[in-house]
């Protein structure tokens, strides 16, 4: 398979996975948000948002004041951040469209049809019709993208760099999603019910609360929480399930020059499949998930330099 057509079906995968976690992410938030609380501490909620993704100065470009009206315009739909859902979207289907012989039609219409419902929408109409409603329509147009990607793609070497592109932003997003509640925790002074509602919230928002309650039966806590999106192997976000499959992807499409990858994938994965959560609390989550982010990110150079096309060049 040539570089370049590996490269645009890493990248579709990525966009339409990016796409569908940002919009869980900001439906936590927004759920959150609905909690009785200071003006001050929701928007603390909204900041970290950009914190997380580094869009603080290209936010601040363009909006006077951080908060969740801003936020929302600017992660959903604005067309000057290319980290938007709308741009996401976007150019998933503009990277389908280039291996528009080597996907299925199936697959090609379905991110077409995904776009062309997208770019008919405004800001304005998305709130008249319901944020939350936006979200799930996200969320159901990428799984029925990896749906039929699933049911019509021969496995082959493009199913196996779909894949790799797919679980790599899931883990990432999963880090993302799980340490902005974190990052957030105790600034609410959060007691009772609304701590429940907080972590359940989050657990909804990776799909994760029947998993949680099947697992656990018993009442969520934060440190089961992280122990469900880091640690299971059988969660299909967490990040041992991600790795797991990441690594497995790689093995199948091994070259002369991948092995300093495969090994810094095999050593994360060891890591989770042999980790306890007791240890990563007791390093500190935060930066735990931070230190794994960098290190999603240096994967995800390494792939590039060893299959695809260079991140520098493709930027």
């Amino acid at each position: 398979m040539l570089s370049r057509t590996a490269d645009h079906l890493f990248w579709m995968s990525r966009y339409i996975e990016r796409a569908e976690n940002l919009a869980r992410l900001l439906d936590v938030t927004w759920q959150m948000s609905l909690v009785p609380q200071s003006e001050e501490a929701a928007n603390r909620s909204w900041n970290a948002i950009l914190v997380l993704n580094d869009l603080e100065e290209s936010f601040a470009a363009k909006y006077p004041a951080v908060n969740g009206e801003n936020v929302l315009k600017f992660m959903v739909s604005d067309p000057g951040n290319f980290s938007s859902i709308i741009s996401c979207l976007r150019q998933a289907r503009e990277n389908a469209h280039a291996v528009r012989g080597t996907v299925t039609s199936e697959m090609w219409e379905t991110l077409n049809a995904t776009w062309i419902e997208a770019r008919a929408m405004s800001f304005e109409s998305i709130l008249a019709g319901g944020i939350g409603e936006f979200f799930e329509w996200v969320k159901m147009r990428s799984s029925l993208s990896r749906g039929t990607t699933l049911g019509t793609l021969l496995q082959d070497e493009a199913y196996h760099f779909i894949r790799i592109g797919t679980l790599l932003e899931r883990a990432d997003n999963t880090a993302r999603i799980l340490d902005i509640k974190y990052h957030d925790r105790g600034s609410h002074g959060e007691e009772g019910a609304t701590d429940f509602y907080r972590w359940g919230a989050l657990l909804r928002s990776v799909s994760g609360f029947e998993v949680y309650r099947k697992v656990y039966r018993d009442v969520i806590t934060p440190e089961r929480v992280a122990e469900l999106l880091i640690l299971r192997s059988d969660m299909p976000r967490s990040l041992h399930f991600c790795m797991n499959g990441v690594v497995k992807n790689l093995d199948l499409v091994a070259n002369r020059q991948s092995g300093e990858t495969q090994r810094r994938a095999g050593l994360m994965h060891a890591q989770l499949h042999y980790g306890r959560i007791e240890d990563i609390l007791a390093h500190g989550l935060h930066e735990w998930l931070t230190d794994f982010m960098d290190r999603i990110y240096d994967l995800g150079d390494g792939i590039s330099r060893d299959f695809l096309v260079p991140m520098a060049e493709a930027a």
